[in-house]
């Protein structure tokens, strides 16, 4: 039997940056020079985000920060933003990683849960396999762990996390969901993604940071994936085949690292061109393996989840497959309501 995803949850920080707001803030650091003020400008206006989510409360008390949760003030020295000074400040990697250690857990908590309780004809008790994927921060027992724990899931859960794969990686994880379920048709496996992308953002007059800077956000988000017969009635979504494809080039133009003030990001603005290159080949195995695309024109597929890593990244798919823009209608609300999760 082919697995299948029963169930799809989000959580979200509470507070909420308004993109303009972001802009301005990043636009009026000291340390930019001319051009990294105008960079900054045309990186955040071309966005196509409206708001972000972020775990760093710090940021929602600075000016023009329109979320409705956004804390008035937060107690304690500030970490990442001083709101009396306006500056945004520059903590080291240990101090990030302890943000992520103290807000990642109830982030992938909220979202394990509410996938277990919406997947149909699942219980806890049912879930045999957890995999956790994160690229934005470390700590052992880790994320895997607190999920058997925190659900009260059997003790002999298979447990198994992904780190440091970034934005691919939800992709391996639902993958070896699929091949857990092949092996056992009796699995049920809980799939479980967060990143506190936002811990990384610093102030530069680096056009890849000014970037990263403009489009990352937080979030955490969970499947439950089995090969089980679902319960009549019930919506499922096949995972009926897989294919990744390596293209000849693009190791230079994106990359993440860990650095000495949080991780650091590479992001070229040539990466949306590369995808534009090479996307249809990297379709061709894919049809080939399902029957039911042979013969099917990528604009015959009524909807396709593009990662949403950039407005021009969903420009350049939708314009090569000649795709309508309500075929990434799902991309591009995700891409304006919270930007890049990763």
């Amino acid at each position: 039997m082919i697995a299948s995803i029963r169930s799809i949850a989000t959580a979200l920080p509470p507070t909420v940056l308004a993109q303009d707001g972001v802009r301005d803030l990043f636009g009026s650091q000291p340390e930019l020079g001319r051009l990294g003020t105008r960079l900054v400008s045309a990186a955040f206006n071309a966005s196509g985000i409206r708001t972000r989510h972020t775990v760093i409360g710090e940021l929602g008390t600075a000016p023009g920060m329109a979320g409705a949760d956004a804390p008035a003030e937060v107690d304690g020295e500030p970490v990442f933003y001083d709101r009396a000074s306006g500056r945004i400040l520059t903590p080291g990697t240990g101090a990030r990683n302890d943000t992520y250690i103290r807000e990642a857990p109830a982030l992938l908590l909220g979202a394990a849960r509410q996938a277990v309780d919406e997947a149909a004809g699942i219980e806890a008790a049912d879930v045999t396999h957890v995999v956790t994927v994160s690229c934005t921060g470390f700590y052992a027992p880790g994320p895997d762990y607190q999920v058997v724990r925190g659900l009260g899931l059997s003790a002999s859960t298979q447990r198994f996390h992904l780190g440091f794969m970034g934005c691919y990686g939800a992709f391996p994880a639902l993958r070896m969901a699929a091949q857990f379920c092949a092996a056992d048709p009796d699995a049920v496996v809980l799939v479980v993604c967060v990143e506190l992308c936002s811990l990384h953002l610093h102030s530069s007059n680096d056009a890849d940071t000014i970037v990263a800077s403009s489009v990352f956000g937080d979030g955490a988000a969970a499947a439950v994936v089995t090969a089980r017969p679902a319960p009549a009635g019930s919506t499922v979504l096949d995972l009926e085949a897989f294919e990744t494809v390596l293209t000849p080039v693009g190791e230079d133009d994106m990359a993440w690292t860990i650095g000495d003030q949080g991780f650091d990001m590479i992001l070229s603005s040539y990466v949306p061109k590369i995808i534009d290159e090479h996307i249809t080949g990297a379709l061709a195995p894919l049809w080939a393996q399902v029957p039911a695309l042979q013969g099917v024109a990528p604009a015959e597929i009524a909807g396709w989840a593009i990662h949403p890593g950039g407005r021009s990244i969903l420009d350049r798919v939708e314009d090569r497959l000649a795709l309508a823009p309500a075929q990434l209608e799902a991309s591009r609300s995700t891409l304006a309501e919270v930007g890049n999760m990763s």
